[in-house]
């Protein structure tokens, strides 16, 4: 099992949520977060002076899934939240040891 960690921009959370849950992802979580990567946030103007947002507004979707599921994911992940430019974020992939789910007991993949 795999745990997949997408960084993405805020306004292409629908779109990847939706491509998630098609390509067989019905469970997921998401956190608001703030961060930024080598562009160190951006230069904006307001009142006609310019002034410096250093962290801007991410989203987090985590998913854990079957090994062999790995790469339709990121896939499917990259295409709906890419645009070109600075800041679309990363992909993280960790190896999952277990899981458990609480209601039945259920191991390993069948607790996914």
């Amino acid at each position: 099992m795999k745990k997949i960690e997408a960084i993405i921009r805020p306004e292409k959370l629908n779109a990847v949520r939706n491509v998630l849950e098609k390509a067989g992802c019905p469970g997921m979580m998401i956190t608001e977060i703030e961060g930024h990567g080598k562009q160190k946030g951006l230069v904006k103007q307001w009142r006609g002076k310019e002034y410096r947002v250093e962290l801007l507004p991410k989203v987090k979707i985590e998913v854990v899934v079957k090994d062999n599921d790995v790469d339709r994911i990121i896939n499917a992940i990259s295409e709906v939240a890419k645009t070109g430019e600075y800041g679309d974020g990363k992909i993280f992939i960790y190896s999952i040891e277990n899981a458990v789910k609480i209601r039945t007991g259920e191991k390993g993949e069948a607790a996914i």
